[in-house]
């Protein structure tokens, strides 16, 4: 069965499956297998007949595809010290899930107030120490907060449990229990989505893939897309913990602010690595975090910094993988979904809104059985 080249390019090379080989060979000239072919279609959530529709008729789908994912953005994406820009392809079935959560709690949790955090800092006036302090103080947090957790994991875990507190649903990647598996070649490490009451924190936390994220860009990371929700800025973000560029937009020098605070970085001393090394324990992120920030400070000169990034670079690029376990599947579901979600969406469950099918469809995308779903009840208390 011919399709028409043009047709078969723009539904697939704008889908999640852009990349595998089936699309890539049938593109190069090789005939694609009817089974393999619809096994695509249901893969990208197309509808295998749009195949055989005039081009003009594909076109207006692909328009309102995009124009439902870009519902959920302010920006189509942001690239800090990074050329890489995020292809919406490589997480738009993570957007599509995130906004239907958002829909179904929207129209059924009647508890929901407009959220405090959203906008807080989009007019403000102040300066950077001063913005920093306000939203800290919206979190309920402080800095003492971060840094007397027991590791870099648990300052992360308390950030998150302050967003959610604040109605800020927060989903984490979980490798084979997401709408999508994230690409090899993808530049992503997060995104903030649209809405007044429930905005979603995606952070892709490194667990799908090779490269793993330390703990302390998570908790950068998390902190960065924080502030771009209280600037009421929604968007795929793409963040390079290992540059040596030393612009940043002012949303990034505030993340900055609120884990190490210009004023204290300018007292302390960089005599070697291992006190950068020592100050990252302490504030909670990574080396690189701190060798950076002391030199946009002025702490240290630029051919120490050059020294101190190389050095950690061969570090990072060196280091050694560390052999996962497999989390029970409702424990990975919880991740992904987010605690304050899947709390909300039960309680939209259990007040008949949902039934057992729908609610296995929308929180467990049928990778285990309705009859586990106190498991998961349990496993968000």
């Amino acid at each position: 069965m011919p399709i028409e080249r043009e047709v078969f390019a723009a539904l697939f090379t704008n889908s999640v499956v852009s990349s595998y080989a089936g699309v890539r060979s049938a593109l190069a000239g090789a005939p694609l297998p009817l089974k393999e072919f619809l096994k695509l279609a249901r893969q990208a959530e197309i509808p295998y007949p749009l195949f055989f529709a005039p081009k003009q008729v594909v076109d207006e789908q692909l328009r309102l595809k995009n124009e439902k994912l870009m519902a959920g953005f302010t920006k189509t994406s942001l690239s800090m010290h990074s050329r890489h820009r995020v292809e919406l392809c490589d997480v738009e079935l993570i957007v599509k899930d995130l906004l239907r959560k958002q829909e179904i709690l929207r129209r059924y949790d009647r508890t929901l107030p407009k959220n405090g955090l959203v906008g807080l800092l989009k007019k403000s006036r102040g300066s950077i120490p001063q913005d920093a302090d306000r939203l800290l103080e919206a979190l309920g947090m402080t800095r003492a907060d971060i840094r007397s957790s027991r590791s870099k994991e648990a300052a992360l875990e308390l950030i998150i449990g302050r967003l959610e507190a604040r109605q800020v649903l927060v989903s984490r990647s979980a490798q084979h229990y997401m709408p999508q598996e994230m690409p090899g070649h993808a530049k992503f490490s997060g995104m903030t989505i649209k809405d007044k009451k429930v905005p979603f924190v995606f952070l892709a936390t490194g667990d799908e893939g090779e490269h793993l994220e330390p703990a302390g860009r998570k908790v950068f990371t998390l902190v960065l897309l924080t502030v771009l929700i209280a600037h009421e800025t929604f968007a795929p973000v793409n963040y390079d913990g290992h540059t040596k560029e030393l612009d940043a937009p002012r949303v990034y020098q505030l993340a900055a602010e609120i884990l190490m605070p210009a004023a204290e970085m300018r007292r302390l001393s960089f005599p070697d690595l291992e006190a950068a090394r020592a100050l990252a324990d302490a504030f909670k992120v990574t080396p690189s975090a701190v060798v950076m920030r002391a030199r946009r400070l002025g702490c240290i000169d630029p051919d120490t910094f050059s020294r101190y990034m190389d050095e950690l670079e061969v570090e990072y690029n060196s280091r050694t993988t560390p052999t996962l376990s497999s989390p029970r599947p409702v424990n990975a579901l919880r991740k992904y979904n987010g605690t304050e979600c899947s709390r909300r969406m039960l309680a939209v469950l259990d007040a008949g809104h949902l039934n057992r099918a729908e609610f296995r469809r929308i929180m467990f995308f049928n990778k285990i059985p309705a009859s586990q779903i106190d498991d998961f009840r349990e496993a968000v208390r």
